[in-house]
């Protein structure tokens, strides 16, 4: 039992503690008692900003926006602030406030969200005091408008070059200064928002354009801004009641001027109309009026200055500012954007270009196209030239025996062989052909890459790089020819030869048949020859023994029996012949008598 009690005390303590620390956490919180907003239901009017141009005067022809170029300047100090007293409806009241003249706007005064980038996603509402210290402003208010129970950001909204929040074409005043300084006051349409030939890099929404071209605008603004009531009446009670105001405007020499008067919704301050005559008996040339009531705050090096209306949630005996949506922040120069396109450093609000790199934002390069001509293209380091391609601007190929990207590779070609200059591929001189020119034509042809055929008599080889047929060939060609020749006649004999022996008819008898036959007629021929010789030999031995002859001649004329004188007469003369010619007559007898 015990126990549960020590539990019980400790809980309860506990909570204590976290309800003592919550109250110290919001003592400085407002009980935003002092609301002065111009509509009842939603933000803007919901007609068209075609209505707005086609309602105000002929004299503004179309433009339902004043620009004005900046100061543009830098001289220290950044800014000056100055507090001011001042009477209002003859000495009956009189009102306190600030006026800050900014110098140089473009580099000097940002549009913050609350608490910092990402508080208008994230619906924050922070005070002015705590956004402008952790930006570093020198000086700071507030600027645009809020929905007090979901603290969502109204209107547009464009913090350091960053689209935030686009109203989709509300029509409510607006203020913002552009890419190159321009200041602009009025109503834009979401064209004019969203364009990028000249962005803004600074914007924010108010309500009620004060001064146009150094006149009172505000019977205009009623119309072009009308819609029906707010939480505390309609925008012409907004218009008319006294309260503690914001605005923001520039004179004639393009600076920029930040005011703020304190006072408290229907019992001290001013109302727009006096707003906007005070402004323009100071030299203001066109201003609009920012969020007001209890959120008119103004804060000098993160500390509050001005004298808040709304009461604070830990004892209403004391006023507290407000918790606000956007901030109007003046701080030491910056560069636009705050990081010089990541090519510079910033430095005392101006860009210090790194090398290859210029302009205000360092955003362009020194290198401008054609520069670099058609065969490279700029960098930041200059040109950077195409493979093939070299020098400052990219106008001379490669040396000789160089190619590729900067003409730092070497060519690896043989007998006088050029490569290209981009890939390295290697062209050939007449007479030689391969990758690296290394091959000379195959014999027979000549020429570029060896295409064109030798015409020379009996098929004989030609210069390889004229194609003169008059041409002494060098030691090894013609050792390669003479090898080939032979090579080649040695092919063709057999080539002919095994022809021939295809073609050849078959023999009718073998190979042994014809050697029997061979050996037949040889033995015969032996016979023949022996017989031959014995016959001789027997003639021979005749001749030499006559009486040993078995045979005997018989002139004609015996055997005819007719004898001639003539003959005998011729006998003497030419016996042997007669006796050669004369046939020899075997006979018996003769022989018989031998």
């Amino acid at each position: 039992m015990a126990a549960e009690w020590v539990k019980f005390c400790y809980s309860w303590l506990l909570l204590w503690f976290c309800i003592r620390a919550s109250e110290s956490r919001n003592t400085r919180r407002s009980l935003d008692d002092d609301l002065l907003q111009p509509y009842t239901q939603g933000h803007g009017p919901t007609h068209s900003h075609r209505h707005v141009r086609d309602c105000q005067a002929h004299i503004y022809d179309n433009a339902t926006y004043e620009s004005y170029t900046s100061h543009g300047r830098s001289s220290q100090p950044v800014a000056e602030s100055k507090v001011f007293v001042t009477d209002v409806e003859k000495g009956t009241r009189w009102v306190l406030g600030h006026m800050t003249v900014v110098h140089d706007p473009l580099k000097m005064v940002s549009v913050l969200e609350p608490g910092g980038p990402g508080g208008c996603e994230m619906k924050r509402r922070v005070s002015v005091e705590d956004t402008a210290k952790a930006a570093g402003c020198l000086y700071a208010q507030n600027a645009g408008f809020f929905k007090t129970k979901t603290s969502e950001c109204l209107g547009n909204v464009v913090s350091s070059g960053r689209l935030v929040q686009d109203s989709k074409g509300v029509q409510n005043a607006q203020f913002g200064i552009r890419r190159d300084g321009t200041l602009v006051f009025g109503y834009l349409s979401q064209k004019d928002v969203l364009d990028q030939s000249n962005p803004f890099v600074q914007l924010v929404s108010g309500v009620i354009w004060l001064l146009r071209d150094r006149k009172i605008y505000i019977n205009e603004s009623l119309q072009a801004e009308c819609s029906e009531t707010e939480e505390t009446g309609s925008l012409k009670y907004f218009v008319d009641v006294v309260s503690a105001r914001t605005a923001v405007g520039h004179d004639e020499e393009g600076r920029l001027i930040l005011f703020q008067i304190d006072g408290q919704t229907e019992k001290r301050g001013m109302n727009l109309w006096q707003v906007a005559e005070f402004l323009k008996d100071n030299g203001v040339v066109n201003a609009i009026n920012l969020d007001g009531g209890g959120s008119s705050t103004y804060v000098v090096n993160g500390s509050l200055t001005s004298y808040p209306s709304d009461h604070c949630i830990s004892d209403s005996r004391w006023r507290c500012s407000r918790e606000v949506s956007t901030v109007l922040c003046v701080h030491q120069p910056l560069c636009h954007p705050a990081n010089c396109s990541e090519h510079g450093e910033c430095v005392d609000g101006r860009c210090r270009c790194e090398k290859g790199w210029r302009g205000a934002a360092c955003d362009t390069l020194v290198c401008q196209p054609p520069a670099c001509g058609p065969h490279g293209f700029c960098t930041a380091s200059g040109c950077i030239c195409d493979a093939g391609w070299r020098g400052t601007n990219c106008s001379e190929a490669c040396l000789p025996g160089f190619y590729g990207d900067g003409c730092t590779k070497t060519c690896s070609c043989f007998n006088n062989g050029s490569c290209d200059p981009v890939n390295g591929r290697c062209v050939c001189p007449p007479g030689f052909h391969g990758d690296t020119c290394e091959k000379a034509c195959p014999s027979g042809f000549f020429g570029a890459s060896c295409a064109q055929e030798c015409r020379c008599d009996d098929l004989c080889p030609c210069d390889p790089q004229t194609g003169s047929c008059n041409t002494t060939l060098p030691v090894d060609t013609n050792y390669t020819l003479h090898r080939a020749g032979r090579c080649l006649a040695k092919q063709m004999f057999t080539s002919w030869r095994q022809e021939e022996e295809s073609h050849r008819e078959q023999p009718y008898l073998t190979e042994r048949s014809w050697l029997v036959i061979t050996l037949v007629l040889t033995c015969l021929l032996l016979a023949s020859l022996i017989v031959s010789c014995h016959q001789v030999c027997c003639r021979s031995v005749t001749s030499r023994f006559p009486e040993r002859k078995d045979y005997s001649y018989v002139p004609l004329r015996d055997i005819n029996g007719a004898p001639s004188r003539t003959a005998e007469n011729r006998k003497g003369s030419l016996g042997v012949e007669d006796s050669d010619s004369q046939e020899e007559i075997w006979s018996p007898s003769h022989s018989g008598r031998s």
